[in-house]
């Protein structure tokens, strides 16, 4: 079993990777909580029906009594709407200041359970039990929890960590491929901003890692999981190091929005962003041109993206209502080197047009 420490104070908590684990999941949190601590499971209907059962006996054979709320699946559910609804539920079943909530899905469930732990009774235990890839290397570590706007994507959110995560790569069995290239995506990213070693993994193992070779994807899972660990528990809530986790977020959020969530998976969009990131740094002259299209290479490598086929006028102005712009100014993430990044405020808005252009362009290509 690989185990990491996410050292945010006051409450510092692990993060527990083996294939298998959701069946025993049941045994790790009784150790964590003790007895008859009633579980809340948050899902959605695929998840359910896949591995509800074995994640529901794991937890009522430890003596836990367990029942699952389900939501709509998918950015479109993101919001305070969904929120509230689960919130009305959890006082149904009753639920007390005693509750364990367990985001059991991908990032959208982990961020809408998380927010609404983080606010029913003032602050409830929680959980992540994530079953994307996506969500495994990157959403549930770190606290983050959030809904969106019409305005925005994670405009209203809070800082809730959890108690334990418990990553199961054997529930990637069953994730679609292009969900599990989405998840392959922020990989890429730890690589890029962070760790030289797991970007040459990525590099050079491309296509036995998308066959779910099991000694590779669990390395490609630690590695990110060790680099996000590492910077969330020197900034927990991103006043500083912690902001070079959002390289490909900026025009990724900005695509994710401008398309209704309808177009792009999350890790998609953070890819098309990771590209637009990468033509600021060249053109900027932070980055090496060699280094530059090998970024963009490896990052295609994965498979083809979803086509940009947004105005750059609306993506720019999208970035202006962005949560990482600072009195107007917009801060881009951008790479100097492998494993290397800096936080660069005041991008020209041409140089985001120009990116947006390029990414129009790669589509066509």
């Amino acid at each position: 079993m690989r185990h990491i420490r996410v050292a945010v104070e006051p409450h510092p908590y692990d993060v527990l990777i083996e294939a298998g684990l959701v069946r025993r999941a049941g045994n790790t949190l009784h150790r964590l909580f003790g007895a008859q601590r009633r579980c809340f499971v948050i899902t959605v209907p695929r998840v359910q029906k896949l591995w509800g059962a074995p994640l529901k006996k794991s937890l009522t054979d430890a003596g836990m009594p367990t029942a699952f709320l389900t939501m709509g699946e998918g950015e479109r559910h993101k919001t305070l709407t969904t929120v509230e609804k689960l919130c009305a539920e959890l006082v149904r079943l009753g639920g007390d200041r005693g509750a364990v909530v367990i985001a059991f899905g991908g990032g959208v469930v982990g961020d809408v359970a998380g927010l609404t732990a983080s606010l029913y009774m003032r602050g409830v235990d929680f959980v992540q039990i994530p079953t994307t890839l996506l969500a495994q290397v990157d959403a549930s570590v770190g606290g983050k929890t959030g809904v969106n706007l019409k305005a925005g994507k994670n405009l209203v959110g809070t800082f809730h960590q959890p108690r334990i995560v418990l990553i199961d790569p054997k529930l990637l069995d069953s994730l679609a491929k292009r969900e599990f290239k989405a998840g392959l995506y922020e990989a890429v990213k730890c690589g890029v901003i962070g760790d030289v070693a797991l970007f040459n993994l990525l590099d050079l193992h491309a296509k036995a890692v998308l066959a779910h070779d099991e000694d590779l994807l669990t390395q490609v899972i630690a590695s990110s999981v060790k680099l996000k660990a590492a910077v969330v528990s020197a900034d927990e809530k991103e006043s500083g190091l912690r902001r070079i986790l959002n390289f490909g977020h900026t025009i990724g959020h900005a695509l994710e929005s401008e398309t209704e969530y309808g177009h792009f998976i999350h890790g998609e969009a953070v890819a098309w962003g990771m590209i637009a990131a990468t033509h600021i740094a060249r053109a900027q002259g932070i980055l090496e041109p060699q280094v530059a299209e090998r970024i963009v290479r490896v990052t295609r490598s994965l498979g083809p993206l979803p086509a940009v086929t947004v105005t750059p006028a609306k993506i720019v102005k999208r970035l202006l209502a962005d949560k990482k712009t600072v009195e107007g100014s917009v801060h881009f993430v951008l790479p100097k080197e492998i494993g290397k990044v800096d936080i660069v405020p005041d991008v020209p808005a041409a140089l985001a047009t120009s990116a947006v252009e390029e990414l129009r362009r790669l589509s066509r290509s």
